[in-house]
């Protein structure tokens, strides 16, 4: 594919979402409208997000296997003279998985929602924001000057606020506002370290400083170490990285289906990816000397992550399911800046591996957990694993099937897409890059390998507990909160349990391509670490 043509294919992934937006908040026109306004706002979305992930496919076809490391359907437009700020875009081999992913998730998400809209507003500004959404998180994946990642890092935001505040659950309005203030004052931190570089390097382009003998050579060691700082900070709360991370579970447990799908599956990359493309190539001095702290910090938000989730799972805990997938999050994504801080060409490859592996595994679960609170009423554990409770084995078996699959690709077993990114990161932990403390480092491989234990632990659990049911001997409950006291069974039997309906023909066009491709990443992990590998070797290497 030429050039221009794969300019034309970046441009339009990340210009038609904004489009799209601004036009779904006109009326459609008398011939689309169907049945009703309502549906046809919500088919313009599956609509523009097919286009963009036609797009985003289309772009990956035409991309240059053979040359993974160089930046690919480049466009570089002076925007900003005065400041050298330039709208400058490309993709190589890093990037490339996340926007394609970013396309997929967007647009089963729309998909989803067409057939099953969260409770809220008006669907026309549900729709405009999940592809503002959608813009900012392609935009962040897609572009190379500081100052418009900031900006594209930032659009993310709003449209995420208004998603839980408008269309979440319980408590959405308190994990709405802490969610946009934990992530708005770490981006102004962020952004101090993006003026810090631009102004004594002189230049805000990406490509430019990523090289040894560009501007760079210009980035004194204090300076490096300031820049880390402040942007490991902004990068840190939205990966998020232990003890930054408490906006997560609230923000996850208050949001629609759809949101926390987004959020896990890429919002969370936005920040684990600022560290591949900004902090490594750019102040790789600084980043040596912080790593040892950043492997600290991701080491014990694994072992975090999963004694969290092993608290919320024991009986009488009351523990949300949602809230318990988002705590697991903060562990996998452990892993991924483990691997980052390693500063190793395995931990890095790894760590992109196990941003893919995160966003479709937990996008699935998240899928899951969703369905499972609008069949049963509650995600509490409690509820789910009563007399009562889901059983999903017997009483919906492929949604049960699917879920235990979810999770035992989670857990990271062989085979699946979990196991390649968290093994590749803890081998970059066993033998960092030269001047990082080994002894250090194999301990924080050590606590990684542990957390792997207690993942396993916790998630068998929930298997056992949401799958199998609760055991004989329990009392009688009510059917998850839905039965009247009176109509309960005679003494000494159980209650009948309520009909959970199997997985609905939707559902399976939402949620097989994220199974199918999270086995395909197991079984094939060499189709993505191929396009990783020779870009994080030139990028560690200072651009040679």
């Amino acid at each position: 594919m030429t050039h221009t043509a794969l300019q034309i294919l970046l441009a339009a992934v990340v210009v038609l979402p904004l489009v799209g937006a601004l036009a779904a908040l006109f009326p459609a026109p008398p011939g689309l409208r169907g049945t009703n306004p309502d549906q046809a706002v919500l088919r313009h979305g599956v609509t523009v997000t097919g286009v963009v992930l036609a797009a985003a496919i289309a772009l990956a076809a035409g991309f240059d296997h053979d040359h993974p490391a160089r930046m690919q359907a480049t466009t570089d437009i002076s925007w900003i003279p005065a400041l050298d700020i330039r709208i400058h875009l490309g993709v190589d081999g890093i990037s490339l998985p996340l926007v394609v992913l970013t396309a997929l998730l967007t647009f089963l998400c729309a998909l989803y929602s067409y057939f099953h809209m969260p409770t809220g507003p008006s669907p026309k500004a549900f729709v405009a924001l999940l592809l503002t959404l959608e813009a900012g998180t392609l935009a962040t994946f897609a572009v190379l000057d500081l100052m418009l990642f900031f900006l594209a890092f930032e659009m993310v935001l709003i449209p995420m606020y208004f998603l839980i505040a408008r269309w979440g659950g319980a408590g959405k309005q308190a994990a709405a506002w802490k969610f946009i203030l934990y992530t708005l004052l770490g981006s102004v931190v962020m952004l101090l370290g993006l003026l810090l570089i631009g102004v004594k390097s002189g230049t805000f382009d990406m490509v430019a400083l990523a090289t040894d003998n560009g501007p760079k050579a210009q980035l004194s060691h204090t300076v490096q170490l300031l820049a880390v700082l402040a942007i490991g900070i902004g990068l840190a709360v939205k990966s998020p990285l232990w003890p930054l991370h408490s906006w997560l579970p609230d923000a996850h447990t208050a949001a629609p289906t759809v949101g926390s799908v987004l959020l896990a599956g890429v919002l969370l990359k936005m920040g684990t990816y600022g560290f591949v493309r900004i902090a490594l190539p750019i102040t790789p001095e600084g980043m040596h000397t912080f790593a040892p702290y950043l492997a600290a910090l991701a080491a014990v938000g694994i072992i975090y992550g999963s004694l969290a989730c092993l608290a919320l799972v024991r009986k009488g805990a009351k523990g949300d399911l949602k809230r318990l997938i988002a705590y697991s999050s903060v562990g996998h994504m452990g892993f991924v800046l483990l691997g980052i801080a390693s500063m190793t060409p395995t931990g890095v490859n790894g760590a992109l591996f196990a941003n893919i592996a995160h966003g479709l595994i937990t996008g699935l679960l998240f899928f899951l957990v969703g369905a499972l609170k609008d069949r049963c009423g509650s995600t509490d554990l409690d509820a789910l694993a009563g007399s009562t409770g889901a059983a999903l084995y017997g009483r919906a078996p492929r949604f049960g099937g699917l879920l235990a699959f979810g999770a035992v690709a989670s857990l990271g077993i062989p085979g699946l897409a979990g196991f390649w990114g968290e093994m590749l990161a803890m081998f970059g932990a066993f033998r960092p890059a030269p001047g990082l403390s080994r002894p250090a480092f194999l301990t924080f491989m050590v606590l990684a390998g542990i957390g792997t234990l207690l993942t396993a632990a916790y998630l068998l659990l929930v298997v056992r507990r949401v799958c199998m049911g609760g055991t004989p001997h329990l009392a009688p409950t009510a059917p998850l909160g839905t039965a009247d006291p009176a109509d309960e069974a005679p003494s000494g039997q159980s209650a009948p349990a309520p009909a959970i309906p199997d997985i609905a023909h939707y559902e399976y066009a939402a949620w097989t391509p994220l199974a199918v491709l999270t086995v395909l990443a197991g079984l094939w992990p060499a189709a993505l670490l191929g396009l990783t590998d020779p870009a994080v070797q030139q990028l560690l290497g200072g651009g040679k």
